[in-house]
Formats: structure tokens, sequence, C-alpha cells
């Protein structure tokens, strides 16, 4: 019995890496479907094996969580890329991005792209709203302005973070994505093109995520975050999303509290203290009425 990860998931075969980074095609065992599991991408698995085309899929680690979109599982870091121009910064999509990452406890990084183009007024006032959120607790990387990092100095930085982790990366069309990742390893933008264009919406092909190599860590490869919906989250739990709303809503007057409409909340107080940022709140408000007010799809599994 040896021990690794599926990196793959294709046509009925997992293949799965051991810690020697030697890769086995395996099929699950029938007892899978009779519990109506399915293996995932990023799963930590035990199998046997004869040979590394014959091998067997025995069992399944308890997962840290799962991602619907892209279907992976176990993922450590979530980085989230923003520009600061074309596209413009925008709050309210960084915030969907964290609480996409947030409700499956992935640890996110926010990176700012686009500094060297921007003007030294758009570079300020994205660095403010950048301050806010490090003063929340995100990690927050963004070069200085009109200086563009080194291929050498990515792949430090980066590397630091991503060694022996599995990550995703997300972002805006456009907003220095892929740029950043051919950076990070000048084969993984090709990787990225040729899965994206086998896996067309043809009618006979199949979408895949697949985890390649990444400066010591993992990192899915996929066709990529498609819109962003909340079909899991929980009205309760969406302000554990929120960081500092989390926190100060532990002071407000009912334990049930959604920081709505309800009397004696502490965050809203603190929003008109200044404590809070307005911004945050209103983009708080926005998904919290979109999941309130959501369709409801029967067979999901509902919470956090």
């Amino acid at each position: 019995m040896k021990q690794g990860r599926i990196i793959k998931a294709l046509s009925g075969f997992y293949y799965i890496q051991t810690e020697e980074k030697q890769v086995y095609q395996t099929r699950p065992r029938g007892i899978f479907r009779k519990r109506n599991e399915t293996p995932l991408v990023g799963d930590k698995v035990k199998f046997t094996f004869d040979s590394v085309k014959e091998g067997t899929l025995e069992e399944i680690s308890p997962r840290k969580n799962e991602l619907t979109r892209p279907t992976v599982a176990n993922v450590d870091i979530g980085f989230v890329i923003m520009s600061i121009v074309d596209p413009d910064f925008s709050t309210s999509l960084l915030d969907r991005y964290l609480v996409s990452i947030e409700q499956y406890d992935i640890r996110p990084i926010i990176y700012i792209t686009k500094t060297d183009i921007a003007n030294e007024e758009e570079y300020n006032n994205v660095s403010a709203l950048v301050n806010q959120y490090r003063t929340i607790g995100y990690e927050v990387i963004m070069p200085e302005r009109e200086t563009v990092l080194s291929r050498e100095d990515t792949q430090l930085l980066f590397g630091k973070l991503v060694e022996e982790k599995l990550a995703v990366f997300m972002g805006q069309s456009g907003a220095g994505k892929s740029t950043l990742l051919n950076k990070l390893d000048p084969n993984l933008d090709l990787k990225i093109g040729e899965t994206s264009k086998s896996l067309g919406r043809g009618r006979h092909t199949t979408r895949h995520v697949e985890l390649v190599p990444l400066l010591g860590g993992l990192i899915a490869d996929t066709p990529g975050f498609s819109a962003i919906q909340f079909d899991e989250l929980a009205v309760q739990d969406l302000s554990e999303c929120f960081p500092e709303i989390w926190e100060t809503g532990k002071q407000c007057r009912f334990s049930g509290c959604i920081h709505q409409n309800e009397p004696n909340c502490a965050v809203k107080e603190a929003v008109e203290n200044q404590l809070i940022a307005k911004f945050r709140y209103t983009n708080y408000l926005s998904l919290l009425d979109e999941i309130q007010n959501r369709k409801p799809r029967y067979g999901k599994k509902k919470g956090k």
C-alpha cells in the first residue's frame, strides 16, 4: 500500500503522484461507487499497484476542503490577482473572490498587477484600499509603482509561498494572471493554453482539472473559474468570510444577528464609527442579498 495525491482524473483513471514524484495510473475500487463517493483531484489517497500503469485506488483521506469551480480538494492557497487599471481595481469583485475561497478555509493572498503602468493617483488610490485590507489581516503583495519585478524576484517571492502547497490562481480577465504564471514558470502558460484549447466546449470534449508542478508546489491547471456563485454558502455563514465583521459581530445583542436590519448591531455601529470600512459592509450586504434571493438548488448540500 502506497500513499500519494491525485493530480489528474481522466476517463475513469486517477493518476496518483507519490512523494518521490512517481505517477501511477489507477482505477478506483467499486466500493466508492456504492458509497456514492467520487475521488477528486487533490485528494490524498492510499493505493496498491502491480505496475505504474495498473493500480487500484483503495482509500481517500478526509478532505480539509473541496472547491467546485474548479473541482479540486485540499487547496492550501488561493491567489487573487487584481489589476490597478485595465481593468480597474474593484473592491466588489475582490471581495467576491475572497469570499469564494474564505468559505472553504483556504488561505487568501492578494497580488496587485500593473503597478508599472498606473499613474501616481491610480497607484495611491489602490494603495490606500490595500492598506485597509492589510489592516483586516489579509496578505497583499503590491510592487512599487513603475517597478517590474524580474522573473527571478517573482519566482523567489512565490517560491516561498507555494513550496509543498496546492494553489489556485484566480482573477478577472485581463488582470495579468497569465503573464504572472508565465513569469513563475515559462512552461506553465503553454500547458494552461493547451489545456484550455484542447478542452474547448465541443460536444465530445471533457473539462478536467490537473495539478502541475510550480516552484516546489502544485497549481490547479484548469480552464478557469467561471462566474463566481455562492450556491452552498448559508446566510449565517457569510459574516465568517469577512474577518472584521465576524469579530465585531460577536458583540451584537442578538447571537443570530446577520447585521442587516437588527437593532443594537455592533457591526452597523462600527461602520458608523469608521471602524469597519463602509465599502466592505456595502459589499457584505450585496452578497447577503444575493444569497437570500438565490433560487433553491435541490439535491445540493447546504452550509459551509
